[in-house]
């Protein structure tokens, strides 16, 4: 090849490597989405990938029926991908707040096929392009493939470790958006000489590029308001960690103050205590001695709040795995009111880690063990869920410890209520349930475990509450007809119970179909 030759396939094999970072990053971002507005990430990114590869093989069937005007085809298509693709986390938010139910995850499993199918159409271009201007067809086909893959390496890193923590997701999809639009603008231009009507493509490309940069400096500012939509209160502090979205909102007139984790409700301030005095103080008043308590979750901080009410307590280890909660939750003069500034006091040490590591690795044995994590929506949570981790839980308990686990809603989720406390008592654990209503969750169900029998008898809460009562606290271990362990099926037929486990994770799929209607 002469000279001129060999600067052309050098254009399109890194052309080939870019675009393919920008592919990778939107297949990826689109399962970020659906896991945040949608739920259940596991699903999510398995729908959009399996979505953004069967576009793929469609755009690449559909390729060879363009045998012409191969640069100029390039060029559209890395418009279309970036003019499409970079507005595809701002309309997102769009329809999520404004159109009906149901309409956001047609729109994200579309335009994941679309963006799929157009990233397809996009590698035999640029293969047939590249055997046209003089390269072996065997050459050409294995530098521009190693060139995608490799460029799928740096896409899939680059939104895990920077786009995503740091710019969130839609100023994220515009930069990528924006790179794809510049790179048909730069091949636009190198290969000038084989465009006709130049000036008109490149004055499109121009325009789209414009509009992209727009986006960027003022989207994210309007998709603010459209995810103001979907909360009840204005938003006093949105983030988006490497872990999960946080959302604070607070209540103009009651001054009601609500923690969301990739939308989910942590908390109201109206009632909170309701939820943190059953967790926290049947446990702590139990043992005889509550000198060194375990909270895993509760970055919020207040659990710690009323943990910290009983004056025996010498150790209280906190464990989140977002230290962005734990930061919020120590700098945010609203969480501070709510907390009181628990998680500064100095008995109390912050461990920021995976909970289920921890307990894997820590070699110290606690009088109480609060378990505050969220529900089992995803794999990562459902872990925290299973035979396995209430074992490990049961095995750093001393032998008179207790622990109280938060067990989602026996009202909502009858069934995964009930499915953990069957696996928490397959460890051999003694159980107890509990259950309290909380205006803000609805009822809300707890299961309280011990090495020993336990019995709540005589039990006497002896630290300030503003809900508990001895009296009450009896009344919160009966429960209905319809949220007892009895499960019936549509049939008539009893649901015989399994404990949940790792091998066998059949409490995402009871979960999902629960919380379903709600």
């Amino acid at each position: 090849m002469n000279n001129e030759a060999i600067r052309k396939s050098n254009i399109i094999y890194w052309s080939s490597g870019i675009v393919s970072i920008c592919g990778i990053i939107f297949e990826v971002l689109f399962g970020a989405l659906g896991s945040y507005i949608l739920g259940d990430g596991v699903k999510q990114y398995t729908l959009t990938i399996s979505l953004f590869l069967t576009g793929m093989g469609i755009g690449a069937s559909l390729s060879e029926r363009v045998m012409k005007n191969l640069i100029l085809a390039f060029v559209w298509i890395e418009l279309s991908v970036g003019l499409i693709g970079g507005f595809s986390s701002f309309m997102m938010f769009g329809i999520t707040a404004f159109a009906p139910a149901g309409t956001d995850a047609f729109y994200l499993y579309f335009i994941t096929v679309l963006i799929g199918a157009l990233t397809g159409f996009e590698l035999p271009i640029l293969i047939r392009k590249a055997n046209e201007i003089g390269v072996d067809l065997n050459r050409s086909t294995a530098r521009v493939l190693f060139s995608d893959y490799a460029g799928g390496l740096i896409g899939g890193l680059l939104f895990a470790f920077l786009l995503r923590p740091q710019l969130g997701l839609v100023k994220s999809a515009f930069i990528v958006g924006t790179i794809n639009v510049i790179i048909a603008l730069i091949v636009l231009w190198l290969f000038r000489k084989e465009i006709k009507r130049f000036l008109i493509h490149a004055t499109a490309g121009l325009i789209i590029l414009i509009a992209l940069v727009i986006g960027l400096f003022f989207g994210e500012e309007a998709a603010f308001h459209f995810e103001q939509k979907i909360y009840q209160d204005p938003i006093m502090h949105m983030e988006e960690t490497a872990y999960q979205k946080i959302i604070l909102t607070q209540d103009p007139s009651t001054k009601d103050v609500r923690l969301y984790l990739d939308g989910s409700l942590q908390f109201s301030s109206a009632d909170e205590y309701r939820y943190h005095e059953v967790l926290v103080h049947p446990a702590m008043e139990y043992v005889e001695h509550s000198k060194n308590v375990l909270i895993l979750g509760g970055g919020d901080g207040i659990a710690v709040k009323e943990v910290l009410k009983h004056d025996d307590v010498e150790e209280v280890t906190l464990v989140d795995l977002d230290p962005a909660v734990v930061e919020l939750a120590t700098s945010n003069r609203l969480l501070l009111k709510v907390n009181d500034g628990a998680l500064t006091n100095e008995k109390v040490n912050v461990i920021n880690t995976d909970a289920f590591q921890f307990l894997e690795n820590t070699d110290t044995f606690y009088d109480v063990i609060i378990v505050d994590l969220p529900d089992p929506n995803n794999e990562s949570l459902n872990k925290l869920y299973t035979w396995e981790f209430y074992s490990l839980v049961r095995n750093r308990l001393l032998p008179n410890g207790v622990a109280m686990i938060q067990a989602t809603s026996p009202v909502f989720a009858t069934e995964v209520y009930w499915t953990i406390s069957e696996t928490i008592a397959s460890t051999g654990l003694y159980i107890e349930n509990l259950h309290v209503d909380v205006p803000s969750f609805g009822n809300w169900g707890f299961v309280m475990a011990s090495r020993n029998p336990i019995d709540l008898q005589n039990l006497e809460i002896q630290v300030p509450t503003r809900f508990l009562t001895n009296e009450l606290l009896l009344s919160l271990t009966h429960f209905g007809k319809d949220e007892d362990g009895e499960i019936i099926d549509r049939n008539g037929e009893r649901i015989e119970l399994k404990p949940n486990t790792l091998i066998d994770p059949h409490l995402i799929g009871i979960y999902e179909n629960s919380w379903k209607n709600y």
